[in-house]
């Protein structure tokens, strides 16, 4: 879809994002800021870009920048406008009520993963190196589920008004991260291994690995953040 302007929608471009759609309006705030500062890969997608009527940045009014201080009776408390990733986690749950939802929850026995997870990190130990986790095991499960029942990996979405489904042949498994910031504040981050569904074990592993360092050390493209499906 595209504007009369000629600019894509940026509904259309923040919904490739997902659940890091606040990371955009993070980063173009930075971008109007101090172009240099952001990773040039981040340049091509801003251009003629502008935050949509949802965007914290658009609803945002400049009273919002010092917020008022309310006095309550016998007490002293401040109201703060949200800004930034914390005031489009609330757009995004705001309307996350409109999308059906159905939960469905299984008991399964963890002795034997847990029993065959030192197994298999004692043989890693003697020879290459490297550990597994309980994270990697249950993220390869999910891909294997997705993989053999692929209405697992659809997605919701509103179609001209009308509900519809979105289904894709990939399997991009995003990896929730959370990194402390340098001033001390903390960022969930989630990017995604993608096409993970043709994935062994050890090489989802090694990819899974491999975007754990790349966000530990701010090596993240916009590429990394994008067509999450899971």
């Amino acid at each position: 879809m595209v504007n009369d302007d000629g600019r894509a929608n940026p509904e259309r471009r923040l919904a490739s994002f997902g659940p890091n759609e606040w990371l955009v309006d993070e980063i173009y705030q930075q971008f109007i800021t101090d172009k240099s500062s952001v990773d040039p890969a981040w340049w091509e997608f801003f251009e003629g870009y502008s935050p949509s009527e949802q965007s914290p940045l658009t609803i945002a009014s400049p009273a919002a920048e010092t917020p008022p201080v309310l006095p309550i009776a016998a007490s002293t408390s401040t109201t703060s406008a949200l800004k930034g990733p914390a005031a489009r986690v609330v757009t995004n749950m705001e309307a996350s009520l409109a999308v059906p939802t159905a939960t469905s929850v299984r008991s399964v026995p963890a002795k034997l993963l847990i029993d065959n997870r030192v197994v298999v990190n004692n043989h890693l130990a003697r020879g290459r190196g490297g550990k597994i986790s309980f994270t990697h095991v249950i993220g390869y499960a999910i891909v294997r589920a997705a993989k053999e029942i692929p209405a697992m990996n659809a997605a919701y979405q509103e179609a001209d008004g009308k509900p519809a489904i979105v289904t894709t042949d990939s399997i991009n498994l995003g990896l929730a991260i959370d990194l402390a910031r340098p001033d001390g504040s903390r960022q969930l981050l989630v990017p995604n291994i993608k096409g993970a569904q043709d994935m062994d074990f050890a090489g989802f592993w090694a990819t899974y690995e491999e975007i754990v360092r790349k966000a530990r050390g701010g090596k993240l493209t916009v590429a990394d953040f994008t067509g999450t499906t899971v």
